[in-house]
């Protein structure tokens, strides 16, 4: 496919962090996908969680169908709009790696159990956790830590980073993926736009998560087709699925109608950046990142979307049931925190052996708070309750969860 004069272009790559020979079959960013999917962080992902824990049933998504069904969206627009669907979908596949087990319960806990053990701690952002991953702690080349991926590959994953930590990766790497974060105030705010190609799996991923937490949120029974009925987007799709078919009910009504919704959704944000490119012409991916975001829903979507987050945030993740799920996954963390800074020697020998008393944010020689903040990072839902388990002689999860079947 011809690639649009704004996309990225492999053959333009800012290159790797230690520099490697072409593939002879693939271009950087097919080699950047092949070396995501092959990595174990990737594996761990079907057994991390989004709303609803391992335990809970086995037709909820996980981290890595929710990765999936993202790169599938983003190459579909990416197609369209002739951008690098190869990069979009290295992207999406990557950008869950550094999350916790237990979905953002497990993010928050770990954030808090590093503030608490040192207020000067940067805390724990899933973003900067899942570079760290790519960068650092996959263990899979003999030459290097992590996964050499590309600069474009790596900066579509740093999609959210605190100034803070933007300081700490530019003050190793000038002018690399941390720098668009910390450009406003010397450059100008239009230097803080990443490739097209970041912008569209960061999109993508909204689209996802929104769509499938409706599907995973009434397959629970904790949100009926009655109470969306109130939410503009979904309503809208429901009607017209029942006038093309009126008897249609239960599973296949609400598939048709997220089918839908999904649809309309994708074609929104192509016809949105494609205005958008048009106003902004821009020549090449310099001048992408000098604009404002430019891969976008159009006003009247991004207001729906918008109102569909609010309704999920008030509905499903604040249902009492998932808080009280929530909580105790928070608990899980916050004591497998306290068992390994207490007694290192619950960790296997390799995550000890990294303690070194200096955070260089790499695999080796990062704060004991560090390393195990990476080790349970890396955990999986079902490793975690067993580890906790182990560590204090007790379940904290139900096999069985009564209305989550």
């Amino acid at each position: 496919m011809t690639l649009a004069r704004y996309a990225c272009d492999p053959a333009l790559s800012r290159g790797r962090r230690y520099p490697e020979l072409p593939a002879p079959t693939r271009s950087d960013f097919q080699r950047d996908r092949d070396r995501i999917v092959h990595s174990t962080a990737f594996r761990r992902l079907v057994y991390k969680t989004q709303v609803f824990l391992n335990h809970e049933g086995d037709l909820f998504r996980t981290r890595l169908t929710h990765s999936l069904e993202v790169a599938q969206l983003g190459r579909s627009i990416a197609r369209t709009l002739q951008l690098n669907e190869d990069l979009v979908e290295a992207i999406a596949l990557a950008h869950d790696l550094g999350h916790t087990p237990y979905g953002h319960a497990g993010q928050d806990a770990l954030n808090a159990c590093l503030k608490t053990h040192n207020p000067d701690s940067a805390g724990f952002e899933h973003n900067l956790q899942s570079l760290r991953v790519v960068d650092a702690l996959e263990e899979s080349y003999p030459a290097y830590n992590g996964l050499n991926l590309t600069f474009e590959t790596r900066e579509g994953i740093l999609k959210h980073c605190s100034k803070r930590n933007a300081r700490h990766i530019e003050s190793r790497e000038p002018g690399g993926v941390a720098h668009r974060f910390i450009a406003q105030t010397a450059e100008g705010p239009g230097l803080q736009q990443p490739s097209l190609e970041a912008q569209l799996a960061n999109l993508a991923d909204e689209i996802a998560y929104n769509a499938h937490d409706i599907d995973d949120g009434v397959r629970s029974g904790l949100l009926s087709l009655e109470q969306l009925e109130d939410v503009a987007l979904f309503s809208q799709y429901r009607r017209e699925t029942l006038l093309a078919y009126p008897a249609l009910q239960g599973r296949r009504l609400l598939f048709e109608t997220i089918r839908r919704m999904l649809s309309a959704q994708v074609y929104d944000v192509m016809d949105a950046t494609r205005l958008a490119l048009h106003h902004a012409a821009p020549v090449d991916v310099q001048a992408v990142r000098r604009h404002p975001p430019l891969v976008c829903f159009t006003d009247a979507m991004a207001l729906q979307s918008a109102a569909l987050k609010r309704f999920l945030l008030q509905n499903l993740y604040r249902h009492a049931q998932v808080v009280q799920t929530t909580l105790a996954a928070q608990q899980v963390v916050r004591d497998l925190f306290e068992a390994y800074m207490g007694d290192p020697a619950q960790m296997p020998q390799a995550h000890i052996d990294r303690f070194d008393g200096i955070d260089t944010s790499q695999a080796a020689g990062a704060k004991p708070e560090r390393v195990v903040a990476d080790y349970i990072a890396c955990m999986t839902d079902r490793f975690a309750a067993k580890e906790h388990e182990r560590l204090k002689g007790r379940a904290v999860f139900p096999l069985d969860t009564p209305g989550l079947t």
